[in-house]
C-alpha cells in the first residue's frame, strides 16, 4: 500500500492546456492515478506548445503532466464514447475544460457521466463559468488577466497594463480546481455523495486581488506601482551595482536595521521617513536615498550584509538560478525521472508531509502510451481491444 493521500483515486482528465492539467497534476503528486483522455493522433494541444522542443516534445507539457497515463479516444465514434463510459464507471473524478455546451454535444456532461457513475466528482472548468451572459465566450489566461484587474495593477505607473510573466490565471484556476476536487472527495467520504463543480477562470482570479480589492472597498482606485507596494515602504526592488535586489521592511525594527546596514542611520530620524505611512507618502524620495547606497555594491555583497543584519532581502534571480541553487538542491525541489532513454527534469510540488508521502513517480506520458494497458486493466479482452483499434478509437497505431 502506498502512503500517498490519494492512493486508489482514479481521475479522468479530458482537459487541454493548463487549467485542468495543473489541477490533475496536483492530484497525481498526491498519489492519484490520472488518465489523460486525448484526441487521437493529436493529443493535448500543450504537447505542441513551443518552441523550444526537446526531441520533439514540449518541456512546457512536461511541467503540467508528470505522473499521468495517456489514452487516445475518439469521442465522436460510438465505440470511443462507450469506452470512455467504461473508464468513467471506475473513476472517482472527471475533469474537463470545454466551453459551455460542448460537453453536452459530446455526451460527456455531468448528467451523462453520472448515469454510469452516480458518485463521481465532476469538475467543469471554463473561462466564465456555466452561467451568466459571458458563459459562451472563449477565454484564455491573457484575457482573464486583463478582465480580472490583474493587468491594471501590474507594470510601471506610466507604462502599459502588463501581463504577469507566467500563465497566472490558468494556474490559479488549476489550484482552485485541485482544492475543490479534494474537498469534494472528502465530502464524499462522509456522505457517499458525488459532486458537480462549476469553476470559472474569472471567478477564480478575483479572490486573489486581496489588497487591491481592499482599496476598492475603501473607495480608492488601485493603480500600477511597478515593484512598489501601496501600503508598505521600503518594500520594493532596488538596483545594485550588478543587478537588482528586493528588500521588505514590514516594521520599524527592520527599517532601522536596514538603515544601519546600508550606512544611513540618519534616515529613521528624517521627518519624511519616520513612520511607514510617511515613507509611503514620500516613496520616491525614499527610493532615491536607498538606491544611492545600494548601487555602490553588488547584489551578492549586499545579500551578505543584509542577511547578517537580519533584513529580509532577496536577489532578483534568472529562472535558471531560481531552479538550481543550494536551497532547491537541499530541498530536492528539482529532480529528474528516467524514462527509457530520456531523463525528464521534474519540479516537485511543495507539500512535505510528516506522515504521508507525495511526489511524482513517472515521466509525462507519450501520447496514447497506455491505450492497451488501461483497457486490459478494465477487463477488455485482446479481441475487444483490437476491435477498438479497428474502429479507429485510438487513431493510427
Amino acid at each position: 500500500m502506498s502512503d500517498k493521500i490519494f492512493d486508489g483515486v482514479r481521475v479522468l482528465d479530458l482537459s487541454t492546456f493548463v487549467t485542468g492539467g495543473f489541477a490533475t497534476l496536483m492530484l497525481a503528486n498526491q498519489g492519484a492515478e490520472v488518465v489523460k483522455v486525448e484526441r487521437p493522433d493529436a493529443g493535448d494541444d500543450n504537447r505542441h506548445a513551443g518552441p523550444p522542443f526537446v526531441d520533439g516534445e514540449s518541456p512546457y507539457f512536461w511541467t503540467i503532466n508528470y505522473g499521468k497515463r495517456s489514452v487516445e479516444l475518439n469521442l465522436k465514434t460510438e465505440e470511443g464514447l462507450a469506452a470512455l463510459y467504461d473508464l468513467a464507471e471506475s473513476a472517482d473524478v472527471f475533469v474537463q475544460n470545454y466551453r459551455p455546451g460542448t460537453a453536452e454535444r459530446l455526451h460527456v456532461d455531468y448528467d451523462s457521466i453520472r448515469e454510469v457513475n452516480d458518485d463521481i466528482v465532476y469538475c467543469a472548468i471554463s473561462a466564465f463559468g456555466q452561467t451568466g451572459p459571458w458563459r459562451e465566450r472563449p477565454g484564455y489566461d491573457l484575457l482573464v488577466q486583463g478582465m480580472s484587474g490583474i493587468m491594471s495593477v501590474t507594470g510601471e505607473a506610466d507604462g502599459m497594463p502588463t501581463k504577469v510573466g507566467l500563465p497566472q490565471t490558468d494556474l490559479i484556476t488549476g489550484m482552485w480546481a485541485g482544492f475543490g476536487i479534494s474537498s469534494a472527495l472528502y465530502r464524499r467520504e462522509r456522505t457517499g455523495e458525488g459532486e458537480y463543480i462549476d469553476l470559472g477562470m474569472l471567478d477564480a482570479a478575483l479572490p486573489w486581488l486581496t489588497k487591491q480589492a481592499g482599496r476598492v472597498f475603501a473607495g480608492e482606485t488601485p493603480s500600477r506601482m511597478g515593484n512598489k507596494d501601496p501600503v508598505l515602504a521600503p518594500y520594493q526592488t532596488y538596483e545594485t551595482a550588478d543587478g537588482h535586489i528586493n528588500i521588505a521592511c514590514l516594521n520599524q525594527k527592520l527599517w532601522r536595521a536596514l538603515c544601519d546596514a546600508i550606512g544611513r542611520p540618519d534616515l529613521p530620524d528624517d521627518d519624511r521617513f519616520e513612520t511607514n505611512a510617511e515613507r509611503v507618502e514620500n516613496m520616491a524620495a525614499l527610493e532615491a536615498e536607498i538606491e544611492a547606497e545600494l548601487t555602490e555594491r553588488t547584489t551578492d555583497e549586499w545579500m551578505e550584509i543584509l542577511v547578517e543584519a537580519g533584513v529580509p532581502a532577496g536577489p532578483v534571480q534568472e529562472v535558471e538560478d531560481a531552479l538550481y541553487n543550494e536551497q532547491t538542491e537541499a530541498r530536492g525541489v528539482v529532480t529528474e525521472i528516467e524514462d527509457g532513454d530520456r531523463e525528464v527534469p521534474v519540479i516537485e510540488h511543495p507539500l512535505n508531509y510528516a506522515h504521508s508521502e507525495s511526489g511524482f513517480e513517472s515521466a509525462p506520458p507519450k501520447l496514447g502510451a497506455d491505450n492497451r494497458e488501461i483497457f486490459a486493466e478494465l477487463g477488455y479482452s485482446e479481441a475487444e481491444i483490437e476491435s477498438l483499434v479497428e474502429a479507429g478509437v485510438f487513431g493510427e497505431e
